[in-house]
């Protein structure tokens, strides 16, 4: 009703509000329950081989989003919807822009992949973080050394890893005994970034600590094995 107690005029055809036509907001999505959007996120990441803390974070992502907007379902949003929650990201929250971005792909993703409505990114207009121009630091050679001079066990073998094949943390911690091979000194990281496959170097320095670390492990496998355990996940091994 307006104000003068007449009947409003329905839409027309094509009529947004919010970014999103009426015909979008009446058309089949899957609206897949708001207690059940985490596991729909999930199985959408997995599908497409996405890793378990991608789909972990854009969960995350998702549910602050509904959060944000009074747990309304997101089909019941628009773009402006998710342009105010981004824009909140970078003005109150004071987020970085690669966490801005993060946040923008996981939303998009809810949208796109788990309940079938498009979004174009083009139509989000929201207040962009700043990425910040910072110079690099680079360290000496004397300050490597007192770097691993300071730490040590599974934690420096990690970082001589990373140091000296040029692996991502996860992609360290990962690492499966098969793809190791020490006498060519080379490392297999498997699912890497992008979902891609590659040969890394393995530092010379390197080659004793990990072979006497993969006896302790090889020793302590046998052991959980008569103890009835010694079971590891390996998704899509």
């Amino acid at each position: 009703m307006t104000r003068h107690g007449s009947a409003a005029p329905p839409p027309e055809a094509g009529d947004e509000r919010d970014g999103v036509t009426e015909a979008g907001r009446a058309e089949a999505g899957k609206r897949v329950p708001l207690e059940s959007l985490g596991i729909a996120i999930q199985d959408a990441c997995l599908v497409r081989r996405y890793s378990r803390r991608t789909a972990a974070i854009y969960i995350n992502w998702a549910r602050r989003f509904i959060m944000f907007h009074g747990r309304r379902h997101p089909l019941d949003l628009g773009v402006e919807a998710i342009s105010e929650f981004l824009t909140d990201l970078a003005v109150r929250r004071q987020v970085s822009a690669s966490t801005q971005n993060q946040a923008m792909q996981a939303v998009l993703f809810l949208y796109h992949m788990v309940l079938g409505r498009e979004v174009p990114a083009g139509a989000i207009h929201a207040v962009r973080a700043k990425r910040p121009l910072r110079l690099p630091v680079v360290l000496t050679k004397q300050q490597v050394a007192a770097f691993f001079e300071a730490i040590a066990g599974s934690a420096r073998l990690v970082a001589w890893l990373q140091y000296g094949g040029g692996l991502r943390l996860m992609e360290a911690l990962r690492v499966r005994v098969k793809d190791i091979d020490l006498d060519r000194r080379l490392i297999m990281v498997r699912q890497g970034k992008g979902g891609k496959d590659r040969m890394v170097p393995l530092a010379a320095r390197v080659v004793l600590p990990l072979r006497e670390h993969l006896r302790c492990r090889w020793r302590q496998h046998r052991a959980d094995l008569l103890a009835g355990a010694g079971t590891v996940h390996l998704p899509d091994a």
